[in-house]
């Protein structure tokens, strides 16, 4: 028997493509996607971005490295998401300093008749120290965004 995988974005250029579909349990009492979600959408996508640049934030939690934390958050909300959607975050960095880069992410719906922009969000991700204070992200972390390329908008 084979076994699924479970959910995996793609590098594509300087973006990094990473699909969900919604379910029943990311809608609200109108059917549509309720607002958080997309957050958490952009999230995975983030977080699958990391692990394709070679990125261990687990091993750098557990060995008391440090972690990336969202410091600055803008979204703005285009046209609802319904139940059964596939919908595509597409992610790009758009600046890359010692200790953060600044992320630019989008969500689409796919198929039908043609993607539609649903939201977009452009964020600031901090590296930071246990005790929460901003600290250089490793070097080999930054040529990993580096090699990932440096979108400008």
């Amino acid at each position: 028997m084979t076994l699924p995988h479970p959910p995996d974005g793609v590098v594509d250029g300087s973006r990094h493509l990473y699909a969900v579909r919604v379910y029943y349990e990311d809608t609200d009492l109108s059917g549509i996607t309720y607002h958080a979600n997309y957050l958490r959408w952009f999230e995975r996508a983030r977080s699958d971005l990391l692990r394709r640049l070679g990125i261990d934030q687990r091993a750098a939690i557990e060995s008391g490295g440090g972690a990336y934390a969202v410091s600055e958050l803008s979204l703005k909300y285009l046209r609802p998401a319904k139940l059964d959607d596939d919908v595509l975050i597409d992610t790009r960095c758009i600046e890359l300093r010692t200790a953060s880069c600044r992320m630019h992410q989008k969500a689409f719906r796919i198929g039908g008749a043609g993607d539609e922009l649903l939201a977009e969000a452009y964020l600031r991700v901090g590296f930071i120290s246990p005790e929460g204070r901003p600290i250089r992200q490793p070097e080999e972390w930054r040529a990993a965004f580096a090699r990932f390329g440096i979108h400008e908008d």
